[in-house]
């Protein structure tokens, strides 16, 4: 508890979170419950892309990201990319003003540090270079916790990326290879640690007994879509990526409504409703239906229900991952690959890129013969996330908050500098 002489700590969360992806949001809501927990005397707020939804849903106060509201819709006329030139401008001092306010910035997991998916030099990862620069300027410990990142061939892009970093205060990475690829980048990770996703600490509902083999009524698939379009390397192909991975996930669904699966399509952004409604409008049986999920939480209460899911995204592979359920990926990266190897479901992978629906049927029948085995496995491996990511909390503690009766904390953390 703080004394009635000492000023709480200021706790500042960065990221795009409140804008749609429920990942995102998951990691957010992973940190507010570490310091609700452990710091419950913290004051903290957000710099984030949709302060409105993160005030509604977390009860924290929040800044928008950009001074420019249109900062994420193409700029054409000149007007608009005057703003978008202002914009950039004040956001420095914007951002500068923001941490100078606190004793600690976290940036809640989220893939902070890659370029999986299209992204411009000048959009998040310049935002993530101010508020790095920025805390380093001030004094304000910046921590990256459990983040991932990718080697990022765009040469502005990856040069932002490093000087984040390398300015921010402490590191963590939510796989190996994350921590690998920023080695290769020419960043110091030697004392940087590897710790699972931040979802793995969330709630987990219960899953579901798995259907009857012997039933007649088999046991419904959640099929999580994304509206993917390739990543930063494949803009010139975007559209042939995105109708080869929509293709290949009808034919899936239409085989799997043709057995009598009952199907459910899963959301993890609001822009994938789009591939929700082509599928619907594909498949017209009654046993496909579509979820509506507004977190993590609701992703999870659908695939405990599932016998089987199949997905895209990330944190639905997550969310699939920690009810136990077993899941086939549809990888659009190594951090899908190296997820489910981790959980022992390396087999269990198959391009998003080129979707062969025939090989990815075969796939999904091996997954269910092996149910069982594979449910018992994961509340093994579930159980063990959780307990690095408590391991990660201390750390955090220790590392950011020495004054919080950690005498032991890291040699290269320094007492918390109070703002005035």
């Amino acid at each position: 508890m703080t004394s009635a002489d000492e000023t709480p700590v200021r706790v500042g969360v960065f990221g795009l979170l409140g804008s749609g992806n429920l990942g995102n949001d998951g990691s957010l809501e992973a940190v507010l419950g570490y310091l609700r927990a452990e710091h419950p005397e913290a004051v903290v707020d957000a710099l984030c892309g949709g302060p409105e939804a993160v005030k509604a849903r977390f009860g924290i106060p929040a800044t928008r990201l950009h001074w420019n509201r249109a900062e994420y819709r193409t700029a054409s006329r000149a007007g608009s990319v005057a703003a978008k030139g202002l914009g950039k401008l004040v956001d420095v001092f914007r951002t500068a003003a923001w941490v100078r306010r606190h004793d600690v910035v976290i940036v809640p997991g989220m893939g902070v540090l890659e370029a999986t998916l299209p992204l411009r030099p000048w959009g998040f990862p310049y935002s993530l270079f101010l508020l790095c620069a920025s805390g380093r300027l001030f004094g304000t410990r910046v921590a990256l916790v459990s983040v991932g990142a990718a080697t990022i061939g765009n040469r502005p892009t990856r040069a932002l990326v490093r000087w984040s970093a390398r300015l921010a205060a402490y590191r963590s990475y939510r796989d190996a290879q994350s921590r690998d690829a920023m080695r290769a980048m020419g960043v110091d990770t030697s004392r940087d640690e590897v710790y699972p996703d931040l979802a793995f600490s969330l709630p987990t509902p219960q899953a579901s007994a798995p259907a009857d083999s012997d039933s007649d009524s088999p046991g419904p698939v959640c099929v999580g879509v994304m509206d993917f379009h390739g990543g930063n390397d494949d803009r010139g192909r975007a559209e042939e990526i995105y109708r080869r991975y929509l293709d290949g996930t009808i034919r899936f669904v239409r085989a799997l409504v043709e057995e009598g699966r009952p199907v459910r399509l899963l959301t993890g952004d609001q822009c994938d409703l789009s591939v929700v409604a082509a599928i619907l409008d594909a498949v017209d049986s009654p046993l496909v239906t579509a979820a509506e999920p507004a977190s993590l939480a609701d992703l999870m209460n659908e695939m405990a229900a599932a016998d089987t899911v199949v997905a895209v995204r990330y944190h639905n592979l997550i969310c699939a991952l920690k009810t136990g359920t077993p899941v086939l990926a549809l990888s659009y990266a190594a951090k899908s690959d190296a997820l489910m190897a981790d959980m022992g479901l390396g087999a269990y992978c198959h391009p998003a890129r080129e979707v062969d629906a025939d090989r990815l049927l075969d796939q999904f029948r091996a997954l269910e013969k092996q149910s069982a085995e594979l449910r018992q496995a994961l509340t093994e491996r579930n159980q063990a996330a959780a307990r690095r990511l408590q391991h990660q909390f201390d750390a955090l503690t220790a590392t950011l908050f020495p004054a919080a009766g950690h005498p032991h904390a890291h040699t290269h953390t320094h007492t918390l500098r109070k703002a005035p």
